[in-house]
């Protein structure tokens, strides 16, 4: 009997709103159950009536207060890095994952590795931004900008890689020292008790993230697997090319190599490599990110991990911060934290 009440009170409430936003039951259905077919305008009418009426919405409404004109920017690295284009993927689909409100999300592409060009870009785009996500370089010149922005009342976030000492709002990714942590854990695992070199490969240590990495990375070998001799840490730009060189030239000079973590991208160029030497599946390589070049040697058996980050989803809870801020309501509300991901061939999706 409380059952059949409480359905019919609910019905009741319904009609109330539908009444009062002057539309009929089943558009206030579709907004309720963030359903696609009802346009911004009527939508944002039937919430604000249910929230007038303190009719309890769902999660996703929730998270994103009726704000409109919001216009966020995203600040990119420029070229081929494919996780970056998941990235700018993910943003264009904005819109279509939050059709109740006025945000769009606008992708501008940043020179790679130059902090003057990143500080440059912040400070410019910051003048006409309602708030900016960016992937920081670790230098005082952008943290300067930041606080600049921060100081003129522009949120700002960062994701992938953090910014120390900085006054961002928040940082949206994985736990970068963890998961160099886990490449370390899985390589050791996976090369089992013998004795043996590993290589580091990273993009650059000015991202923060690849920095906390190689910490984690070293940290955790030489806590758990004291058998295997870290041989130096190369810095290939996330560059295929330049990782192939690389991979090359540590195949060459450490016949008895046993493994191989890929730091940032490029993972195509010391794939090719190994697969080159003819030494697949006797050097354990792992890498970051599921994309793919990474699927098909996993799949070959050249790359024997991936330590992934779900792209979209960061690009989701940036939003969604930078939201939060303009509602002056909790930043975490609805931000949930970036999971690593681990995919070896007998679990690709």
């Amino acid at each position: 009997m409380g059952m059949r009440e409480t359905r019919s009170g609910a019905r009741s409430r319904i009609a109330d709103i539908a009444r009062e936003a002057g539309v009929g039951t089943a558009t206030v259905d579709r907004v309720l159950n963030d359903r696609k077919g009802v346009g911004r305008p009527t939508a944002e009418r039937v919430l604000d009536v249910a929230r007038r009426l303190n009719y309890p919405l769902p999660p996703q409404l929730v998270a994103m207060p009726a704000l409109t004109n919001l216009n966020f920017d995203f600040l990119i690295p420029a070229g081929p890095h494919p996780f970056f284009k998941m990235v700018g993927e993910a943003l264009e689909t904005v819109d279509e994952r939050f059709p109740k409100f006025s945000t769009t999300a606008t992708r501008h592409d940043i020179e790679k590795f130059n902090p003057a060009a990143l500080a440059d870009s912040l400070l410019r785009i910051g003048e006409r931004s309602s708030g900016i996500a960016f992937i920081a370089l670790e230098h005082p010149q952008v943290r300067e900008a930041v606080n600049v922005l921060v100081d003129r009342g522009i949120p700002v976030v960062t994701m992938v890689s953090d910014l120390s000492n900085s006054r961002r709002l928040g940082y949206v990714g994985i736990d970068n020292r963890a998961a160099g942590r886990t490449a370390g854990h899985i390589l050791g695992r996976f090369v089992g008790g013998r004795a043996g070199k590993v290589a580091m490969i990273a993009g650059s240590l000015s991202y923060r993230g690849h920095e906390e990495r190689e910490m984690g990375f070293r940290h955790i070998l030489r806590e758990e697997f004291p058998n295997l001799e870290i041989v130096g840490l190369r810095e290939g730009h996330d560059d295929d090319a330049q990782n192939y060189s690389a991979a090359r030239e540590i195949l060459h000079q450490y016949p008895d190599l046993a493994g191989i973590y890929n730091i940032g991208a490029g993972a195509s160029g010391i794939g090719e490599a190994i697969e080159e030497a003819g030494r697949g599946g006797e050097i354990t390589f792992v890498s970051h990110e599921l994309m793919q070049v990474t699927r098909r040697f996993l799949i070959s058996g050249i790359l024997d991990a991936v330590i992934n980050q779900n792209a979209r989803h960061e690009v989701i809870n940036c939003v969604r911060m930078l939201a939060n801020f303009h509602a002056k309501r909790d930043l975490s509300t609805n931000v949930e934290p970036t999971r690593i991901e681990i995919f070896l061939r007998e679990n690709l999706p």
